[in-house]
């Protein structure tokens, strides 16, 4: 791809708990609907990591809740795919087939028709990071200026709104308590953290507590299927909200401050899903926990107002130090041990900062870089540790 889409197309705010499992199966859904309104009945096939983790992450339910005379078919055999989220959509009336679409999930929420153009099209030029420092440098601009250069007050604006949902994403989680639907009996923590008091050097600091809690809340609310925002995946949509939270409710930063670093953090997981994936179906939980850390370092930096080389290589730190982490979620949940990686990842999202704060000028890895290598190491990784539920905890749980 020439050029990058909106970050728009990047920050989605709807209901868990996976984006491209949940979010993207009803997109393709009601995109199918509205293709063949007069259709009586649907026939739709899923393959891949859509087929064997579909159920845990609500596949099934989210398409015969859009499509409710559909009926569903598991094909985990075929193996050559377009991506790992295929999806085949057959529309009949009276028995009578009137026509088909494959449609991909690609992560975040995001689809695409196989066989169709984009029709969304690029609103930023350049490509990566280091063309977007260039033109920055050239131009004397910010990196959320250049975002309002080049995506507008249109992209702010809807930066509000999902600011706003990810505070309330976080302010529910922290008042909700009972178990996590899906068998795995899991109770919700985030309270118990927000009310810990450290009493000792073992508790940890009360940064550590709250950003964990803060990161605790909004995945708890991912996996009861509540209302988060993509950042850049539902499976990581508790990293960036925590830090941000922390950093407005417990260091004062203002939301204007904070919604300009959502912008920087939203260029990162751009230059990312444009260059590598952010699905962890197809390339682990490196894209998407590694992703998010990296955003989440970047908008902090920007927050501190570190310099565009800093916070290259606060991202670049923050992602170099997630390669080859695995997706494999116990029983397709997004619980095992995708919770807890997000309070992890909030953390070393700001440890990434600190040191690109002293050590920047040292750096020898660019973030693209890193990035072409997530992409190769991701589409290395054995097909086991995609999200399939079929190696490491997902199959040694017990």
């Amino acid at each position: 791809m020439s050029g990058m889409r909106s970050i728009i197309e990047l920050y989605h705010i709807g209901k868990g708990p996976s984006s491209s499992h949940t979010m993207g199966p009803e997109r393709a859904a009601l995109l199918f609907r509205e293709r063949y309104p007069q259709a009586d009945s649907f026939r739709v096939v899923l393959y891949g990591s859509l087929a064997m983790t579909g159920q845990g992450h609500e596949t099934d339910r989210i398409l015969l809740e859009t499509l409710p005379n559909a009926k569903l078919e598991l094909d985990v055999e075929t193996k050559e795919l377009p991506h790992p989220n295929t999806m085949d959509f057959t529309a009949y009336q009276q028995g009578k087939e009137l026509g088909s679409l494959r449609i991909l999930s690609v992560g975040g929420g995001a689809i695409e028709v196989v066989g169709e153009p984009d029709t969304l099209g690029t609103v930023y030029p350049q490509s990566n990071f280091s063309e977007i420092m260039r033109y920055c440098k050239k131009y004397g601009c910010s990196i959320h200026e250049y975002v309002r250069r080049f995506d507008g007050n249109r992209a702010f604006l809807h930066l509000e709104k999902v600011w706003e949902a990810m505070q309330n994403a976080v302010e529910e989680g922290l008042a909700a308590e009972g178990t996590l639907p899906g068998g795995l009996n899991i109770s919700r923590k985030a309270k118990y953290l927000y009310n810990l008091r450290c009493h000792n050097e073992s508790s940890g600091t009360t940064e550590d507590r709250l950003i964990s809690a803060y990161a605790y809340a909004v995945s708890e609310q991912n996996a009861s299927g509540g209302c988060v925002v993509t950042a850049p995946t539902c499976g990581s949509c508790g990293v960036l909200p925590a830090v941000m939270y922390y950093m407005k409710h417990n260091k004062g930063f203002s939301d204007e401050e904070i919604i300009n670093a959502l912008a920087v953090a939203g260029i990162v997981g751009n230059v990312i899903k444009t260059n590598a994936s952010i699905s962890g179906a197809e390339c682990g939980c490196q894209a998407e926990i590694g992703s998010a850390c990296s955003m989440t370092a970047a908008g902090l930096a920007e927050l501190y107002g570190m310099e565009m080389g800093k916070i290259e290589y606060a991202a670049e730190v923050a992602m170099e130090h997630h390669l080859g982490l695995t997706c494999d979620p116990v029983k397709g949940l997004v619980q095992i041990p995708c919770i807890e990686r997000n309070a992890v990842a909030a953390m070393r999202a700001i440890n990434a900062v600190s040191i690109s704060h002293f050590l920047a000028d040292t750096r020898r890895i660019s973030f693209d870089a890193v990035v072409a290598t997530m992409y190769e190491t991701g589409r290395d990784l054995a097909l086991g540790y995609r999200e399939t539920s079929t190696k490491g905890l997902a199959r040694l749980y017990e």
